[in-house]
């Protein structure tokens, strides 16, 4: 049972553009209402991320400051960016003197640096969280200015790091796969005691994966596995006369906006591996195969390290997942009951629950109250 802090505390949370930064954002601003039902919690973000829509949806109060783009080659935003960001200090001194402030916590993107820097002219209080492998610039930047840094991972290399876990939604932190698949199973619209891979590649869906799926329902039909298929939004998979794919045991819809009941359904999930999928697939026990995005600098491989050399999870470059892959390697494995048994355990061995309390713990121990 949480503990209620007898204090109510006036907290900033800063930070968004990507579900990866506004995820977290929100888990840690639901602990600290459950900490401290009284506190005052309000967000800044940009008008152009994820979190003008997801923080208001979520019942939490949000302001706006200027997107900073921190360029890292010559260019004329780089020539901008002194007058940009002592103009969007300046916003942010504004934010933090009317809120009162009495800790700001961010979670990366661009609005966090000149809240950082902010914070640190006016004497507020900071904690961070980084939810990467590779920590962002500007949590870099804002570190320099706390011992008070969460990290989702170990490996993250960041000043005053301390591992905490992902913040995630209670939901999904809460969940008891065993318990909930049933339901899970008929809410998505599977059946009870078919062995069920599920497909997911994010909110925007994954073509890759789009790919080795259509040219792989039939074989998964064969061997007696459901397959439910999460294409993405605007990301119908179809078939050569232009419908929608269809084949005996599988589904494919757009979205499922309660991931905890993909979590509890899927005997194996098989999706990219960003942060935030990593550390949920780690909490909840659940056996994956991890395909990276291609793109960046390696990160999402580096997110899925940890699971994969602790055989709770398989990674695939994303140029071999294919048909062929799935047939040979992946339908033996989602039929291969005590294996992924053997992987959702060494998964749960490595995955933290409570984050977003542990967050919520910083931020009242910094304010000092």
């Amino acid at each position: 049972m949480t503990q209620i802090h007898p204090t109510p505390l006036l907290v900033v949370l800063a930070g968004g553009g990507s579900a990866g930064h506004v995820s977290p954002l929100l888990a840690i601003a639901a602990a600290i209402r459950e900490f401290s039902p009284d506190s005052t919690i309000l967000a800044v973000g940009t008008s152009s991320g994820l979190e003008a829509t997801l923080v208001p949806a979520a019942g939490f109060e949000l302001t706006f400051v200027q997107r900073i783009p921190l360029p890292r080659k010559p260019s004329m935003d780089l020539v901008k960016l002194p007058v940009r960001m002592v103009r969007a200090i300046g916003d942010a001194k504004k934010i933090l003197r009317e809120a009162q402030a009495d800790v700001l916590v961010g979670v990366g993107g661009y609005v966090c640096t000149p809240m950082y820097l902010a914070a640190k002219s006016l004497g507020v209080p900071i904690v961070i969280h980084e939810a990467n492998t590779t920590a962002g610039l500007a949590n870099k930047v804002g570190a320099r200015y706390t011992t008070n840094v969460g990290t989702a991972f170990a490996a993250t290399a960041i000043r005053h790091a301390h591992l905490v876990g992902m913040p995630m939604r209670k939901e999904i932190a809460t969940l008891q796969r065993g318990s909930a698949q049933a339901g899970a199973r008929e809410r998505l619209g599977l059946e009870e005691h078919k062995p069920t891979l599920i497909v997911t590649g994010g909110s925007l869906g994954a073509l890759r994966l789009n790919q080795g799926i259509a040219g792989s329902v039939q074989a998964l039909a064969d061997a007696g596995i459901q397959t439910l298929h999460i294409t993405g939004k605007g990301k119908t998979v179809l078939d050569a006369n232009g419908e929608p794919l269809a084949a005996p045991g599988y589904r494919q819809v757009e979205y499922v906006d309660r991931m905890e009941d993909v979590y509890a359904a899927a005997d194996l999930l098989l999706c990219r591996s960003g942060a935030g999928t990593v550390s949920e697939v780690a909490a909840v026990g659940l056996a994956a195969v991890f395909v990276p995005l291609p793109i960046g600098n390696g990160e999402q491989a580096r997110n899925a390290a940890g699971l994969v050399d602790a055989g709770a999870a398989l990674l695939v470059p994303d140029a071999e997942l294919d048909a062929a892959w799935i047939r040979s390697e992946l339908i033996p494995l989602c039929l291969d009951t005590p294996r992924l048994e053997r992987m959702g355990a060494s998964a749960a061995g490595l995955g933290i629950r409570d984050a977003a309390e542990s967050m919520a713990a910083m931020v009242f121990a910094a304010s000092g109250k």
